[in-house]
């Protein structure tokens, strides 16, 4: 039998990830890291190869530096930090870093980017409702990613990679960024919902005491998604459209 899904509209917030949740913009983040730790394995001689499993292990969810150094640290292998203005050719965290946006921020240019239907179907019915809506992302890319795919206004808040390097906010699955996203919104994480597809987001939120975490699962695995957090999995938010009542015909 179906589990019942959360009704949305009676949430004080709805807070999102972007990357993956709204957009699919984590398959383009995806074929740049690819990209990126090919080479980087390659010439390093890195055994074994980068693999998809890798992203979601290491990568996915958390700020651009913290992935690297994750995933070159499941391969015992520690490079300088470097700093947030390296070049992209510099072999240190921050270069590889910074190379990866480079590509990434070609393709989005590039190619453009446009919401998921059922996300935007979603958050389309819970504006039009006055449910206050955010924006919790590790990406730096968040506010061009929201304003090339048309959606940027629904959000009243963006807590964003920028933000959190800003303010000094851990990355996920540390609380800091979804804790930081419901006080920006003005709302109780334990009366609003989070949604992730991010195994390390869906710890962050659960974490920072959202009483409802629903996982998206993209390719993450539902299964990973309810361990690290989520209460609820779904392959689409159209999944969480309330239903709209139909008009009871008149009888003669």
């Amino acid at each position: 039998m179906p589990e019942a899904l959360p009704d949305l509209l009676l949430a004080e917030g709805v807070l999102f990830d972007l990357d993956g949740v709204l957009t699919p913009t984590a398959e383009v983040h995806m074929r740049a890291w690819k990209a990126v730790f090919d080479d980087v394995f390659a010439r390093w001689g890195i055994t074994p190869p980068y693999t998809d499993e890798d992203y979601f292990a290491y990568v996915d969810g958390k700020k651009r530096y913290d992935g690297v150094a994750s995933l070159l640290r499941s391969r015992n292998v520690e490079v300088p930090w470097g700093s947030v203005d390296d070049d992209p050719s510099a072999e240190t965290v921050c270069g590889i870093g910074n190379r990866k946006n480079a590509a990434f921020a070609a393709s989005l240019r590039g190619q453009g980017i446009a919401p998921f239907p059922g996300s935007l179907a979603l958050i389309e019915r819970l504006h039009a409702a006055g449910v206050p809506m955010g924006v919790v992302s590790s990406s730096k890319n968040a506010e061009e990613v929201l304003a090339a795919a048309g959606i940027r206004s629904f959000f009243r808040v963006v807590v964003d990679g920028v933000v959190a390097e800003r303010d000094g906010l851990a990355s996920k699955p540390a609380p800091d960024m979804f804790a930081a996203g419901a006080a920006r919104l003005g709302v109780d994480p334990a009366r609003s919902v989070a949604v992730e597809d991010a195994t390390s987001g869906a710890a962050s939120a659960a974490a920072a005491g959202y009483a409802t975490v629903i996982g998206v699962d993209r390719g993450t695995g539902a299964d990973a998604l309810r361990a690290a957090g989520a209460t609820h999995v779904v392959d689409d938010l159209a999944a969480l459209l309330p239903e709209t009542p139909t008009d009871t015909p008149e009888t003669a």
